[in-house]
């Protein structure tokens, strides 16, 4: 009998080792790498960075990060670029991927920047977002995966649109800094037609 109670204790321990090693395993308590948690970024220029959530909360201010990260809206009307009227291209803050021209810019009365068209619809992606006031469509950046805003049907011609951006989650680049700064391809908005 002692040899059977001795068995099923050496038993029961290697059940409950194994037990315990697969719900540690699986609960993902500090066994991930940070690579893993890493939010991996293909800049505009072909490099590819990864940020942990501490790079980028040094990497970015706190609005930035609360905007881009955690799909928050800034201020209307207390904000970079709801205002702006210089002539050049928003870019994403963490890839530098180009999403708005000045071109496209319009006054929408919202506090916010907004535009009728991203410059390339390949870099923003969109997905419903419900809310308190009904379904929404979110826009973000392709690469980067930030929150960028939200689109709406009640723009202006051309298209309907109006993408209203939150300006923490852009950069904005002046047309006589774009060659510098290695946007070239995008002058010609900046072209006179006729």
């Amino acid at each position: 009998m002692k040899k059977m109670t001795a068995g099923a204790i050496i038993i029961l321990l290697l059940l409950s080792v194994g037990v315990l090693f697969f719900f540690n395993k699986n609960s993902g308590a500090s066994t991930t790498s940070e690579s893993e948690d890493a939010k991996r970024v293909e800049l505009y220029n072909g490099e590819v960075v990864e940020y942990s959530d501490q790079d980028l909360k040094k990497k970015l201010t706190d609005i930035q990060y609360e905007v881009t990260q955690e799909d928050g809206t800034e201020k209307a009307f207390d904000n970079a670029y709801w205002d702006n009227k210089e002539e050049g291209i928003y870019v994403d803050i963490l890839s530098g991927d180009p999403l708005f021209s000045s071109t496209d810019k319009y006054k929408s009365g919202t506090g916010w920047p907004s535009f009728t068209k991203p410059i390339l619809e390949e870099n923003i992606t969109t997905k419903d977002d419900p809310g308190i006031f009904g379904m929404r469509t979110e826009v973000r950046s392709k690469q980067g995966d930030n929150h960028l805003g939200h689109v709406f049907e009640d723009g202006p011609e051309p298209t309907g649109l109006r993408y209203c951006m939150n300006s923490a989650a852009m950069e904005f680049i002046p047309k006589q800094e774009m060659k510098k700064r290695g946007y070239r391809e995008f002058l010609y908005l900046f072209e006179e037609e006729g």
